[in-house]
């Protein structure tokens, strides 16, 4: 069954300015500016007034139209990400051998560096995204905290460091090693 319109709108909060120009979302606030490009998903936009986007899919099927709150959450992360930004805290997880993470850089890229994980001599080296800051926890032990503008960008770094500290050849129930994201928030908390 085809839907003949179905419509989305999207708030804006003071202080951050949202263009569209060919579908291509660029929003700026009191952060920074974020870009995403939609071109890929059939949508329309229609700027209501300066508080509000309505997006809009002429003739669609479920699917696309199930696309259309995706894009209505994807332009809200953004702005969630030029206003708070996004935090993420990692814990590491070990029953033996103690775990070292540093940041390095190399070649004008900056790593996370994973060293003595179960006792490996093999270095992880996990490559920092564009725009996401790392910094280690000074009051709490073994935690890693991860930051940025972009939600892609610090949850992408944060599922590749988890990822490369898989367990492999052993029973998982057993040897629960590892580096885990344990808290997930806003930089700037409401109050």
């Amino acid at each position: 069954m085809k839907y003949i319109r179905t419509d989305q709108t999207l708030d804006i909060p003071e202080g951050v300015t949202v263009q569209i120009n060919a579908r291509a979302v660029t929003v700026t606030g009191p952060r920074g500016t974020l870009k995403k490009d939609l071109k890929h998903i059939d949508v329309t936009f229609t700027k209501v007034s300066n508080k509000q986007i309505k997006i809009t899919v002429h003739n669609g099927d479920r699917k696309h139209v199930a696309a259309l709150r995706t894009v209505r959450s994807l332009i809200n992360n953004l702005i969630i990400g030029v206003t708070k930004g996004f935090l993420y805290k990692m814990r590491y997880v070990y029953a033996h051998f103690p775990i070292n993470v540093n940041t390095i850089e190399k070649d004008g890229k900056k790593f996370v560096e994973i060293r003595n994980f179960l006792g490996d001599k093999q270095v992880r080296l996990v490559p920092v995204q564009e725009g996401v800051e790392i910094s280690f926890s000074a009051n709490i032990k073994d935690e890693i905290v991860l930051s940025g503008n972009s939600v892609e960008a610090v949850s992408q770094n944060a599922a590749d460091i988890q990822q490369i500290c898989r367990v492999r050849n052993k029973d998982i129930r057993k040897f629960l090693d590892g580096i885990y994201v344990s808290e997930k928030g806003n930089i700037v908390q409401d109050e």
